[in-house]
């Protein structure tokens, strides 16, 4: 791996350091699984302190982008991006209650009822097979006498990402996942009634239907919560 840094500017120290390793990472130049060069040889290539390497370290493994080894093997990994951080701050959001319920399904109204009108375009017989299966699980949870919103949660949030993964846009399927990590926590906030859970079936039950049915035609106002 040949990696060349450029000597930071004396304003912008360690910001500089994180953003020119930031830029070989998403470039392509370093790939996951990479290791960094010593701190001794960083210190070297951008002509700055060790303190200074220590902390632009320290920023790229807070953003998730590489994982600090200790030992003899030890060291900065660049890591493989994931979604992690930012679930963690939208979980510090609905923790403080920052985000309210009405906002949570406003987000699953407009997001997912566009998801779902993208998956009517390109829908195929396996898929809606996929979903009747994550609808029998959620029938019979139903039918056992289901009380906790967040087991039945668990079946939503996977028939939503699942219709997600039809249209084939990973971003959809990111961010449908990151918020519905946390939407599954909200429900011990928010708690739904039987009836609720009920209807949010019968919800569920029509959209898959109606994917089925006239697949293409869906408008992009049809998902309810």
């Amino acid at each position: 791996m040949t990696l060349e840094f450029e000597k930071v500017a004396p304003t912008r120290v360690f910001q500089n350091v994180v953003e020119q390793i930031q830029d070989a990472i998403f470039d392509g130049r370093l790939e996951a699984g990479d290791q960094l060069p010593s701190e001794m040889k960083l210190k070297e290539m951008f002509q700055t302190g060790r303190g200074t390497i220590r902390e632009a370290l320290r920023v790229l493994e807070q953003k998730g982008l590489v994982e600090i080894r200790t030992g003899a093997a030890g060291g900065a990994v660049v890591c493989a991006p994931d979604a992690s951080k930012v679930t963690e701050s939208l979980d510090l959001l609905v923790q403080c209650r920052k985000v309210t319920f009405d906002q949570l399904a406003q987000f699953r109204e407009e997001v997912e009822g566009a998801v779902a009108a993208r998956a009517a375009a390109v829908v195929r017989k396996g898929d809606i097979g996929r979903l009747e299966g994550l609808l029998d699980e959620a029938r019979g949870l139903l039918a056992e006498g289901c009380t906790d919103p967040k087991s039945f949660s668990r079946i939503d949030v996977r028939l939503h990402i699942a219709m997600a993964e039809i249209v084939g846009n990973p971003l959809f399927v990111a961010v449908l996942r990151m918020v519905h990590e946390n939407v599954l926590d909200a429900y011990e906030r928010f708690s739904l009634s039987p009836e609720l859970l009920r209807e949010n079936f019968r919800d569920l039950e029509e959209l898959v239907e109606a994917l089925g049915k006239r697949p293409g035609s869906m408008s992009s106002g049809s998902i309810v919560i």
